[in-house]
């Protein structure tokens, strides 16, 4: 059967028929909000490439965190941009490293607030990779060592969790890091702390402001030895695959925009929760398009997100959290 008997339009007669039958919606409870925390006193600095994000100092972190709960925001992100660096990221599992007195705080001023503890090396490491660099002298090049970064990032997990972080979210992209991060993790009594896991991490050029904010950008080389090929499709799966057979309570797809593919062929295969990150260059593209007049920012945020929700995306981590937030309660 078909026209005249069948016409579709009939249920896009007005707004109410068409909240109706609507097949996806973007809640607040789907928002994950990052936020960058830096060293020093006094700070709220707006960085340049991503109009509306700042770094904080934690003197200042107070009132980002009250906002942020007001607009009725459940989770947020946390990276943090150290005082000092060395080799081994030495900072990023100090039990008074940036992240871990920011959770203290904040669970201090929201308790119900969900940390999320972005775990990783690059911002704590003077050469900007997410784990250990060894010099290959018979090469002539430098390799990030994977079994003894795993031991690294096994104690920031812990020290994070101990700080108070309610998820730990690791982004390194190392093999095996999930399995090595839920044993510490359970070693150390914290059996009930999920792992959001990066599962799905490509070697994106999305990622460029995100560098800027959280003063991450390799000192030499890249990261493609370890994130994935932004060509491959099947080899998402095979990542996926482990992080599942190691623990992965949650897994994510990052960048989100161009990888909505992968973030169905995941929703697809697995019944845990799938998470968007919505990366920096996505949310700076619009955001310089929209403060020009080009575009309808709303529109056009709102329509990214249900995008996402349509891909499979249970969760979504958005630089545009608190913009959503507050267009949602109209």
């Amino acid at each position: 059967m078909s026209f005249p008997l069948i016409r579709n339009r009939r249920l896009r007669t007005s707004q109410a028929m068409r909240n109706l039958v609507r097949e996806h919606a973007v809640t607040l409870y789907d928002l994950i909000y990052p936020i960058f925390v830096t060293h020093g006193t006094g700070v709220k600095e707006e960085i340049a490439s991503m109009p509306g994000v700042y770094h904080f100092s934690i003197d200042q972190l107070e009132a980002e965190i009250r906002e942020v709960t007001a607009l009725g925001i459940q989770a947020i992100l946390l990276f943090g941009v150290p005082e000092t660096k060395d080799s081994e990221g030495s900072s990023a599992y100090d039990p008074n490293g940036i992240v871990q007195e920011a959770t203290r705080r904040i669970k201090q001023w929201a308790p119900d607030l969900l940390v999320v503890a972005d775990t990783c090396l690059c911002q704590f490491t003077d050469h900007g990779h997410c784990g250990v660099v060894h010099f290959n002298e018979a090469k002539k090049r430098a390799d990030v060592l994977n079994d003894a970064s795993l031991e690294l990032l096994v104690k920031t997990a812990v020290s994070q969790a101990e700080a108070g972080a309610d998820v730990i979210a690791p982004s390194n992209m190392m093999d095996g890091f999930v399995y090595a991060i839920r044993q510490g993790l359970d070693e150390a009594g914290f059996e009930h702390v999920p792992i959001m896991s990066y599962s799905v991490k490509y070697a994106s050029a999305f990622y460029g402001p995100f560098r800027e904010a959280a003063h991450s950008a390799p000192q030499f080389g890249d990261r493609k030895t370890y994130q994935m090929d932004p060509a491959n499709a099947r080899e998402a799966v095979r990542e996926a695959d482990a992080d599942v057979a190691e623990g992965a309570d949650m897994l994510m797809v990052k960048p989100a925009m161009a990888y909505m593919d992968i973030m169905r062929m995941l929703r697809d295969r697995y019944d845990l929760p799938i998470v968007a990150y919505n990366v920096s260059a996505e949310y700076s593209m619009v955001k310089a398009a929209g403060l020009q007049g080009w575009i309808d920012e709303k529109a056009i945020v709102m329509e990214t997100m249900v995008g996402f929700k349509r891909a499979g995306a249970d969760m979504i981590i958005t630089y545009f959290a608190k913009d959503i937030a507050a267009w949602l309660k109209g």
